[in-house]
């Protein structure tokens, strides 16, 4: 992307790219991969695969195994992300709650944890505890019971150790 960007191309500037900008589109889009099992890329957000257009993306794909669903960052205990990311690998009957439905996962599911763009915890606490006004107070409101325990531990020590005033609150 980086070379593309310095000899003036956009990385995504290829004639096939599609940018769906309204519902009625997606939709549209959405029953045309359905319909055709045609090969695409879909880009879409939601991480955990809770909302959003992914969910529809998902309904229609997840039972045809000529497709995959390629992970690229963290899913949470719980979500459907994590019951997708769980299948990898699995033989024979693996299941997906989607907005109330159950949906077979056929389609290839791959984890690439290296594109995740979280910061970890040792840029959370130098993101907290440095710069021109150190936080003096952190909320941690994202993330599982245990891990934000640790992370808030490590904040509280570390502020201690320079010598700083942080209050840090675990919302529930």
């Amino acid at each position: 992307a980086k070379q593309r960007l310095g000899e003036g191309r956009a990385p995504l500037g290829f004639g096939q790219l599609v940018c769906v900008q309204s519902h009625e589109q997606h939709q549209r889009v959405v029953n045309y991969l359905k319909s055709t099992g045609r090969p695409a890329i879909v880009i879409a957000e939601n991480g955990m695969c809770s909302g959003g257009r992914i969910v529809s993306y998902l309904k229609a794909m997840l039972g045809d195994r000529r497709h995959e669903v390629v992970f690229v960052g963290y899913q949470a205990k719980g979500t459907p992300g994590a019951v997708i990311q769980a299948s990898e690998g699995a033989e024979g009957f693996v299941r997906v709650d989607l907005d109330g439905e159950f949906y077979e996962i056929n389609a290839k599911v791959v984890r690439l944890a290296e594109y995740s763009a979280h910061a970890d915890q040792g840029d959370l606490v130098r993101f907290a505890t440095s710069g021109v006004s150190p936080a003096a107070k952190i909320i941690l409101v994202h993330g599982e019971a245990r891990a934000k325990k640790a992370l808030a531990d490590v904040l509280t020590q570390s502020s201690h150790r320079e010598g700083l005033c942080c209050e840090v609150i675990i919302a529930q």
